[in-house]
């Protein structure tokens, strides 16, 4: 009997299924891990850009994670970032870096970036960005007056690089310098007409004086004992004439930047780089050596099919807020995009 009435109570008892652990919420554009992530990517990305000025993080658009096992993980990024006033070549941390504001001009960057966390441990596999300037219609909007970009082959930009160059290494008892490239420009008509111009500089084995011989047979400084620059020159043309030419050396940089391009002389009538462009295109696009099977368009792909799964639950998101919520109920933020640090474009 008390066989039967235990039997009896073990079919009544509930049977409880194992219940499988939820997937992991996505990670959100703002979340300490994405942020750590955004950050690798933008110093891989000017450690490996060669034009222009540096780049900040101004936004992260969005992430996407792929496990790949234990403490392995690949990660999509698409970050929006804002050109500063450091030139590339410049020393200067990018924490220390200003973002050029709206009204310079600002010129905004568009990168996907792969990169693989090992461990805690991050590395960028392959990254793909490039830039533009916002449109002269959105300046003028804010700031009328405000002189917009002028085309890196401008010939009063041009012109203004070529004396700005003369007057400096005229004045100098230092390094001839010799220009690198041009990185801005710009014109103003009103209420005065004047020239502004940024450009790279390096210095050559020859001293300015010797430079009064024979400018030409003047090369750059060996890798050894480089030293680059950066000079800004105005040129005010009306109501009088007037030349200002600021340029700072940085000194002997280990390891020594890249410089991709020969030297440019300004009475050539063009900088080839520069020609029908108003800015440098961040225009990278690079795969870490070290990982063979990377590759930008897998950037694109993978960035694509995220966005086609961003888009269906967004949807979904959508029609499930459609059901009531009870009262008190307050929503989550969208995990991305994540926040503006500066401004947008």
């Amino acid at each position: 009997m008390k066989a039967l009435v235990a039997l009896i109570l073990l079919v009544q008892l509930p049977i409880h299924k194992a219940v499988p652990a939820a997937p992991p919420a996505p990670l959100g554009c703002d979340d300490p891990e994405s942020v750590a992530a955004a950050e690798a990517a933008v110093n891989y990305i000017n450690g490996h850009s060669h034009h222009g000025y540096k780049f900040a993080l101004n936004r992260i658009e969005d992430i996407r994670v792929v496990p790949q096992g234990p403490n392995n993980d690949i990660i999509f990024l698409e970050l929006d970032l804002l050109e500063t006033k450091c030139p590339i070549l410049s020393p200067t941390p990018l924490a220390n870096c200003t973002v050029r504001s709206f009204a310079e001009h600002a010129v905004e960057g568009d990168c996907d970036v792969k990169l693989q966390k090992v461990d805690g441990t991050l590395s960028v596999l392959a990254s793909k960005c490039h830039s533009h300037a916002d449109s002269s219609e959105d300046i003028l909007k804010v700031c009328p007056d405000c002189p917009l970009l002028a085309s890196l082959n401008n010939t009063e930009v041009l012109g203004l690089v070529s004396a700005a160059l003369n007057d400096y290494n005229s004045k100098t008892t230092d390094s001839y310098l010799r220009l690198l490239e041009i990185g801005r420009a710009k014109i103003q008509y009103h209420p005065a007409h004047a020239v502004v111009a940024e450009f790279a500089v390096g210095a050559t084995n020859c001293s300015a004086e010797e430079a009064k011989a024979n400018a030409g047979a003047c090369q750059l400084l060996p890798e050894d004992q480089s030293n680059f620059g950066f000079c800004t020159a105005v040129m005010v043309k009306r109501p009088s004439q007037d030349l200002q030419v600021d340029c700072q050396l940085y000194g002997h940089q280990v390891p020594a930047p890249y410089i991709p391009l020969p030297c440019q002389d300004t009475s050539a009538g063009l900088v080839p780089s520069a020609v029908g462009f108003t800015n440098h295109n961040l225009g990278l696009s690079h795969n870490n050596p070290a990982a063979s099977e990377s590759s930008s368009s897998e950037i694109l792909r993978a960035m694509l099919s995220a966005k086609s799964v961003t888009k269906r639950a967004a949807a979904e998101a959508a029609q499930h807020d459609k059901v009531p919520r009870p009262v008190g109920f307050v929503p989550l933020p969208p995990p991305c995009p994540g926040k503006i640090r500066h401004f947008d474009i």
